[in-house]
């Protein structure tokens, strides 16, 4: 997970595995702050042949390249994890189910208001429904918008800008950090902070 001789190594990544960074997007920081995380992107690492991607939802839901996924982050600081019993879950057919789950969302729009419908997605939403929907497992815990801190002042103008004065408070949402912390999952790498 380094660069090794003019390579980046890639020998302890796994298809499956979650990663999360933090991005330069404008909302990042806001995330970060109502989240209390320090991770405001996630999505999962596939194979394309040989090569590692990590699908993601930025804009369209799409496969990026790993090495240039992690070079878009904040420092191209990266977390990942796994989950704990992975070498039994995570089959070859279990892959397959997690790619179909996955194709269901491809090209769907970015979702800025963080809905928890299927027409638009974000990524920690994108993560959870893929698992959920291929393995049936809940990878992050699923709240409420209003459960989050939207004291700050930058949180609170995203939130302005998004909705206006109606902040649909009840909203289900799953953040990249309620993945990172979901019990099903361990560290297995990064480059850290």
């Amino acid at each position: 997970m380094h660069w090794e001789d003019g390579h980046f190594d890639v020998s302890g990544f796994r298809e499956g595995d979650i990663i999360f960074q933090s991005s330069l997007s404008s909302q990042s920081k806001a995330i970060e702050l109502a989240t209390h995380s320090r991770y405001s992107h996630c999505g999962i690492v596939l194979k394309i042949g040989k090569q590692f991607y990590v699908y993601e939802a930025v804009g369209p839901v799409r496969y990026l390249p790993l090495q240039e996924w992690i070079a878009l982050g904040k420092g191209g600081r990266y977390a990942l994890k796994r989950l704990k019993n992975a070498d039994t879950i995570l089959t070859a057919e279990a892959i397959g189910k997690i790619r179909k789950a996955g194709e269901y969302f491809k090209g769907k729009p970015y979702d800025s208001t963080f809905g928890w419908g299927d027409e638009r997605i974000y990524c920690s939403e994108l993560v959870h429904k893929i698992y959920s929907r291929a393995l049936g497992l809940e990878v992050g815990k699923i709240r409420r918008l209003g459960d989050f801190d939207l004291t700050h002042p930058s949180v609170r103008e995203e939130l302005r800008e998004r909705y206006g004065e109606n902040i649909p408070l009840n909203e289900p949402v799953v953040s990249p950090q309620d993945v990172f912390e979901s019990d099903l999952l361990v560290s297995v790498g990064g480059n850290g902070r």
